[in-house]
């Protein structure tokens, strides 16, 4: 791949190409760093309608980021079947007729693999994943695109956005709650990824980037089909997620929806598809659903009627989260009831007594959830329901390991190995086949907190 990078020069007395190339540092996990302040990102603007934009996205250095960034993510291969080290070696060769299709406007992207995703309540979600050789394309692109769309947003959207997170809509939300708005319109759009107009999507494009040669390689990808079952099938709709444009080409088109919410002063905030606006009564909520209706059918989609609603704000889930009053009346977020549902769920998934696994190896697989899960629900100020987890979750441990060790012989050796008293290895080895009842009991003395901790089970409170 580096050599093939080598080749990746700009064409002669195209100097000020150089200048729009993407930056080395992504401090972003979604996308591609802090939205302003990159230094060089003004050379990039110059080069808007200008025709160099594309060159940009293809200089060596920007190539070179781009393929880091899609090394790290460490997808699947595409239609193709050519994963990442394999790509790597084709683009040593093919690449300089890549980038000569892509400068021509002859470039045609592969179909994207359909890759059908179960969710927690038992529906799926459609993935569209491209080929390695497309996701580099479209991360280079979302390089140099990103700091000069971004910010052109409004302040009220956190969802796929460089130095936005999840945490910002959550505390926003809250703020508008603290502030007497306690009804909430909840609007959820209806396979928003898969329902995107390509003519209006392009449009709004149109109106921000004046370059022929991005905007036409960007609707090459809108309109590449979609393999499913081994037969390619045409795509008019939609932009499936599983793309580094994605993210970026939905709040393109929502963007608009922003800006009418803006001004008309409502409280809003927003994260990808899921849009929270905050108001006094319900009435005027009533009112802001019938006008969102009315912008989302202008954009061609379509509100989730049995995921939207207009209630109350301590009633509704946002992003995992849901509001509660503490004393003194000051609002404060907590998991919501289905996120911890599905938080308890996947611990059964990942501790199955019957995985023939030892303790450690079963640590292992469930610390990184672990932390994941308690870093993203660190906002919830609801010290108990922690608590109450890490109890529970070391309740399920220390039933594994009775399974572990199954016969009540082996039961009271392991546990007067680990220093336990003969009336408590007995007492144990003697409801060997009780896994849950007896993993509450006495052998708590045993498996205490600390013993869990030396195993390396994150605690959660």
């Amino acid at each position: 791949m580096s050599k093939a990078m080598r080749q990746m020069l700009g064409q002669p007395g195209r100097a000020s190409v150089a200048r729009g190339e993407a930056l080395r540092d992504l401090a972003s996990d979604e996308a591609c760093g802090p939205p302003l302040e990159y230094p060089r990102t003004g050379s990039v603007k110059q080069l808007a309608g200008t025709g160099g934009l594309l060159e940009a996205a293809l200089t060596r250095q920007n190539l070179q980021t781009a393929w880091k960034r899609v090394k790290a993510n460490k997808g699947v291969a595409g239609v193709d079947g050519l994963d990442i080290e394999q790509t790597a070696k084709k683009l040593q060769t093919s690449w300089p007729d890549i980038r000569q299709a892509l400068l021509q406007g002859i470039y045609r992207p592969s179909p994207v693999r359909k890759v059908m995703i179960p969710k927690p309540d038992g529906s799926q979600r459609e993935l569209g994943i491209p080929t390695v050789t497309d996701r580099l394309i479209q991360q280079a692109l979302l390089q140099v695109l990103q700091p000069l769309i971004d910010p052109t947003f409004s302040d009220h959207s956190h969802g796929f956005r460089p130095g936005r997170r999840a945490h910002e809509a959550v505390k926003a939300a809250r703020a508008y709650v603290q502030s007497g708005k306690r009804v909430v319109v909840d609007v959820d759009l209806a396979k928003f990824f898969v329902r995107v107009n390509h003519d209006i999507l392009t449009d709004r494009l149109k109106r921000r980037i004046d370059d022929a040669g991005v905007i036409r390689l960007i609707r090459a990808y809108l309109n590449a089909g979609i393999m499913d079952g081994g037969v390619v099938v045409d795509r008019h709709l939609g932009t499936p997620q599983g793309g580094p444009l994605s993210p970026l080409l939905a709040n393109v088109l929502l963007d608009e929806v922003d800006k009418a919410l803006e001004a008309r002063s409502y409280c809003f905030a927003r994260y990808a598809d899921d849009c929270n606006i905050y108001v006094g009564s319900k009435q005027a909520g009533e009112r802001v659903m019938a006008y969102l209706k009315k912008l989302y059918t202008d954009l061609k989609l379509q509100i989730n009627e049995a995921k939207s609603a207009v209630a109350s704000a301590f009633g509704r889930k946002f992003l995992g989260y849901e509001l509660w009053v503490a004393k003194g009346k000051e609002v404060k977020c907590a998991v919501a009831r289905k996120a911890l549902d599905n938080f308890k769920a996947r611990i059964r998934q990942l501790t199955r007594r019957s995985g023939g696994r030892s303790m450690a190896q079963v640590v292992e697989k469930l610390r990184p959830y672990l932390l994941g899960w308690r870093a993203y629900f660190r906002m919830a100020q609801t010290p108990k329901v922690w608590r109450g987890l890490d109890e529970w979750l070391r309740h399920r441990l220390r039933a594994i390991q009775l399974r572990h060790w199954k016969r009540p012989k082996a039961i009271y050796r392991e546990l007067r190995a680990l220093g336990a008293s003969q009336d408590v290895a007995k007492q144990v080895a003697g409801n060997s086949h009780r896994w849950w009842r007896n993993s509450d009991g006495a052998i708590k003395r045993v498996l205490t907190i600390a013993y869990f901790d030396q195993l390396g089970v994150p605690r959660l409170s």
